[in-house]
């Protein structure tokens, strides 16, 4: 799997920070980013993927749509931060956009897997993680089915996954958040961000 370029870690302050956000598949963290990035005006990273888009997603918006040939030849160029296959598909953070964010002052916000978390978090040591946790797997089973969109099987292979995923958590992140409450969890989140960007 992918791993991030190392990089010297700066204490400029004229440099951006970067920060982590992650947590199972149907926890809330696209509404806990979309929440931080308003409230902060922090740059989200929009991720790569060669999956197909859900209904609503934009390209460039949500993420960049791309082919599976495409992603490995950002692979083959060092095109890509860090990068990991989930749920049959790659996903992965362009490069270029997060320095060049960093390096002019602005902070970033990744929303990415515990595999791409921990890479980018050893190559950017003064990143801070932030991991979403839900109150519990069957209250997580129960966000995923009201959604309407996965079907039984691929709800059981998300649950696997989030299991794994939670029990990893405290060794990569910073922070776990209960999202219990999406407005508290918001909230909590914004304060953690707030108090090193």
């Amino acid at each position: 799997m992918g791993a991030a370029s190392e990089r010297p870690s700066s204490t400029d302050s004229a440099e951006g920070r970067l920060v982590v956000v992650s947590g199972p598949s149907g926890v809330g963290k696209s509404s806990i980013v979309d929440a931080v990035l308003e409230r902060t005006g922090a740059r989200f990273s929009v991720s790569a993927t060669t999956r197909g888009p859900r209904p609503g997603e934009t390209d460039g918006g949500d993420y960049h749509f791309v082919t599976l040939e495409e992603f490995e030849q950002m692979i083959g160029g060092d095109e890509l931060l860090e990068w990991a296959r989930y749920g049959g598909h790659y996903y992965g953070t362009p490069r270029k956009p997060v320095v060049t964010a960093l390096a002019t002052g602005e902070n970033v916000i990744l929303d990415i897997e515990n595999e791409g978390a921990r890479h980018v978090t050893e190559a950017f040591p003064d990143a801070i993680g932030i991991f979403v946790v839900p109150p519990s797997l069957t209250e997580l089973e129960r966000r995923l089915r009201s959604r309407g969109d996965t079907d039984d099987g691929a709800i059981t292979r998300r649950l696997g996954v989030a299991e794994q995923q939670i029990a990893e958590a405290p060794a990569i992140y910073d922070h776990l958040v209960v999202n219990d409450d999406l407005t508290a969890a918001i909230e909590e989140v914004v304060k953690l961000v707030a108090t090193v960007l």
